[in-house]
């Protein structure tokens, strides 16, 4: 599609008959570039079954805000055509009492599905599964099956699995993948083209995390949601799972930042909004990072005697805190993949002293070998120790990079053990505790070596 550029002010009638026979992937980018209040007369100038079709798109933002700005007979035929998982979306951010006066005006199987699905945790699988879905029972035959998916095909997140049910108890006794069910003979029982497989399936309150493991494992298109008697509650597709990753993991990259998660889209959100997110955290680094100053101050007489150890306190802590970083970033993904678990942290600590030693050694080396190539080709004098001052340096970087390493490594354990999220460890977060620590070691090196001679 070529983007709609708008150079002047247009009527919404017109717009959208331009937009309306674009997909709606397309129309919701166009709505995107509107102000609410444009994008739901745009709405209510589309086909009815083309304005719920945009609607039900995840990306479309301040979604909330349009459907209140719409007259209310309509936003309820709108809602009513749209997927109980999207309504459920929609319900989480409108406030009351605007949510109550739309919940009554939906049809009762829609608020039925709205009332089950709003009350399941927001990080669960039941609150991203929907509730229509295709099902069966095990006395059907496959022609009688597919000509129920014709019939129910508009009305369904995805018809591309069927689970087939227990007609006694409803219990979910195979899927069948709709592929396998159109080679079939149509006189034979369904059973007959089923996987002899168990059907994999997930608990409403499990994680999404969980789902979507389950999901890529056995590259499934949708995975069946079941309760502790194993009847389908619901299911929950790809799509749903890629959406609610994505929206997750971009959550995570802001907390790495070092900031709160945006609940908008960046230039959705209002200015006094933003600030309130990132300035905390800004403040609690920044009060952080006055421990540097302090752990400077410690060291004051020795800086007096040897200020060419100054030159070096910016690749000191820059050292240590890219380690920690490193290493935190690795354990931080590695936790969320379940490759590692948190008994598993003593494995990694082995894994990363090495690793620490190893890196720092390498950085130690680089560092001694500037110091001597400045000193001898003339770039700058570090005094008659020059030597001692490249061991100190070499030596330190040994020291810090080991313990940033195993520091970052060790935070998002440490985190994910007292019930936050690892991905507060925050590169930032992890580039301060360092800091402070490296200085630490750095001028305790210094101490050591230098003593009897510029200390």
């Amino acid at each position: 599609m070529t983007d709609t550029v708008i150079d002047a002010p247009v009527e919404p009638a017109a717009l959208a008959a331009r937009l309306s026979e674009e997909s709606a992937p397309d129309i919701v980018e166009a709505l995107n570039r509107e102000a609410p209040e444009v994008a739901a007369a745009i709405l209510l100038s589309l086909p009815h079954d083309r304005a719920v079709e945009v609607l039900d798109q995840p990306e479309l933002d301040c979604a909330p805000d349009i459907i209140e700005m719409l007259p209310r007979d309509r936003v309820a035929s709108f809602l009513s055509g749209m997927s109980a998982d999207r309504v459920t979306d929609v319900f989480r951010e409108i406030e009351e009492p605007g949510r109550s006066d739309l919940r009554t005006r939906l049809d009762v199987e829609t608020r039925g599905a709205v009332d089950k699905l709003i009350a399941y945790p927001e990080e669960s699988v039941g609150s991203i599964m929907t509730t229509e879905f295709v099902a069966v029972p095990t006395t059907w035959t496959v022609g009688l099956t597919l000509d129920y998916i014709r019939k129910v095909e508009r009305t369904r997140e995805t018809i591309y699995s069927i689970f087939v049910l227990d007609p006694r108890t409803g219990a979910l006794a195979k899927a069948v993948p709709l592929r396998r069910l159109i080679t079939g003979n149509p006189e034979d029982n369904i059973l007959s083209v089923a996987p002899s497989r168990r059907p994999v399936v997930v608990s409403a309150d499990a994680s999404r995390d969980q789902a979507a493991r389950l999901i890529s494992k056995y590259d499934l298109l949708a995975i069946p949601v079941v309760d502790a008697t194993n009847q389908v509650v619901g299911i929950v597709t790809v799509d749903d799972v890629i959406d609610a990753m994505i929206q997750k993991q971009t959550e995570d990259v802001q907390r790495f930042g070092g900031m709160e998660a945006l609940d908008e889209p960046y230039m959705s959100i209002n200015f006094l909004t933003m600030i309130r997110k990132r300035a905390g955290w800004l403040c609690v680094l920044f009060l952080s990072e006055m421990l540097t100053a302090s752990a400077m101050q410690g060291f004051e007489g020795e800086l007096e005697k040897a200020l060419v150890l100054t030159l070096f306190i910016p690749l000191i802590m820059s050292s240590g805190g890219n380690s920690g970083s490193q290493a935190t970033s690795l354990l931080i993904r590695a936790l969320a993949l379940h490759q590692v678990r948190l008994s598993d942290w003593w494995r990694v600590a082995l894994r990363e002293i090495p690793a620490g030693l190893t890196l720092g050694a390498i950085l130690g080396t680089i560092g001694v070998v500037r110091i001597v190539i400045w000193q001898k080709l003339g770039f700058y004098d570090y005094g008659e120790h020059w030597f001692l001052v490249a061991a100190t340096v070499g030596t330190a970087l040994v020291g810090i990079v080991l313990f940033g390493s195993l520091t970052g490594s060790m935070l998002p354990f440490v985190l994910q053990r007292v019930g936050f999220d690892p991905a507060t460890a925050s590169a930032p977060f992890v580039a301060t505790l360092v800091d402070v620590s490296g200085l630490v070691i750095y001028f305790t090196v210094a101490l050591v070596i230098l003593k009897g001679t510029l200390l």
